[in-house]
């Protein structure tokens, strides 16, 4: 059953077994009920080869665990009348013109973009030789010093996947999305998030900089047998492609500020922002807004993971039998490609946090698998 007595037990053999074998170096992981942290523990190295133990207050690049801080900001946004959600995105930014196929310039709103309907895409989901990579696109997390009006150029220059709102394709959606925010409210995305959702909650280390590096963990990437540490521009096999990693990005502060990839930050940041969503989503958003942003915003569209539909900014779960999941319908969840995962079942009060330094292990596969199925006492 799930939180029983002997549930952290079976989550330490998950954590120590994969540590142990190299698969994942170091992780921090959170376990709360009712706000209440039953779990807690830093396990492994923050540094391998220094032999630098993992802390409870590690800070890691957050990678797409950025989402939902960018998306609570933007719902922020929304109730204060600064942004509305059927607004066309070329009220914000008048330059942003993508195309279909046939040349025809269609509709894209804001709620296109938090559902990752537009008809954008990500770099890493295409093969080698797709036109994101012929463009030169910028999933977030690489090309240190690329402004956004570059990144932007290059986005509209390929034609867009499907017509606004027709189908579900995850992307830089929430990049566009940030530089909507920023010219809505002159403020950059950096203040805006900070002003709306970091101070607010006190998530003390959230932020698109890095306020203490020596708290900051070392990247590692899947190897061959363990994991290898992460070079200045590291390339992971991902499905047909690969995912281009540049951890120095975050150091160069003329890189476009990314709402889909650019934050860092703590689990205890995440678990603080999760909690809030979860009991109703104050003093961020109202709770008529945390409903809507946690329920499933596109039905009648398919995702690429059987049973999982999607919110305003995460994966909302629709079937636990045909996504083969022990949590329970109506379960929201996202990770981030540096190696994290998380999610929350609100019908058992649930919120669970699992930062790595391992990409891709941490993220999907068999140590996140494992570690929710421990949670729930499914047995392997």
């Amino acid at each position: 059953t799930p939180l029983d007595h002997e549930f952290g037990g079976r989550v330490d053999q998950v954590v120590d077994r994969a540590v142990a074998d190299g698969r994942i170096v170091g992780a921090v992981i959170l376990v709360a009920r009712r706000g209440e942290i039953l779990y807690s523990r830093a396990a492994g190295l923050a540094d391998r080869e220094a032999k630098k133990p993992m802390a409870p207050d590690a800070i890691f690049r957050l990678a797409s665990v950025t989402k939902p801080v960018v998306a609570s900001a933007a719902l922020a946004l929304v109730e204060a009348g600064d942004i509305g959600l059927d607004d066309p995105l070329v009220k914000f930014i008048p330059e942003f013109r993508p195309k279909l196929m046939d040349g025809s310039e269609p509709v894209i709103t804001i709620r296109h973009l938090l559902t990752h309907t537009a008809g954008l895409d990500y770099r890493f989901r295409q093969a080698a030789d797709g036109p994101y990579h012929r463009a030169d696109i910028s999933d977030g997390l690489d090309q240190p010093g690329l402004s956004m009006a570059e990144n932007l150029r290059r986005i509209a220059s390929v034609p867009l996947s499907c017509a606004p709102g027709a189908g579900w394709g995850y992307s830089v959606a929430m990049d566009v999305l940030g530089e909507a925010m920023a010219r809505a409210t002159g403020a950059s995305l950096p203040e805006l998030v900070d002003r709306l959702v970091v101070q607010p909650l006190g998530m003390h280390d959230a932020a698109f900089a890095v306020r203490d590096r020596s708290r900051l963990v070392t990247p590692y990437a899947d190897g061959p047998g363990k994991a290898i540490v992460m070079g200045e521009h590291h390339r992971v096999p991902f499905g047909d492609g690969f995912i281009s990693y540049s951890p120095g990005r975050v150091f160069d502060p003329a890189s476009f500020a990314s709402g889909g990839t650019g934050m860092n930050g703590t689990a205890g940041d995440v678990l603080k922002l999760l909690e809030a969503l979860r009991s109703g989503g104050g003093p961020v958003i109202r709770p008529e807004t945390a409903a809507a942003m946690t329920g499933d915003a596109i039905p009648g569209l398919e995702t690429t993971m059987p049973g999982w539909g999607w919110g305003l900014g995460f994966s909302v779960l629709r079937d636990p039998l045909a996504a083969s999941t022990p949590q329970t319908a109506g379960t929201w969840r996202w990770g981030g490609v540096y190696g994290h995962s998380w999610f929350v079942d609100p019908a058992l009060d649930l919120t669970v946090v699992a930062l790595t330094n391992t990409a891709i292990a941490g993220m999907m596969g068999t140590f996140p698998d494992a570690l929710r199925d421990a949670i729930y006492g499914r047995q392997a």
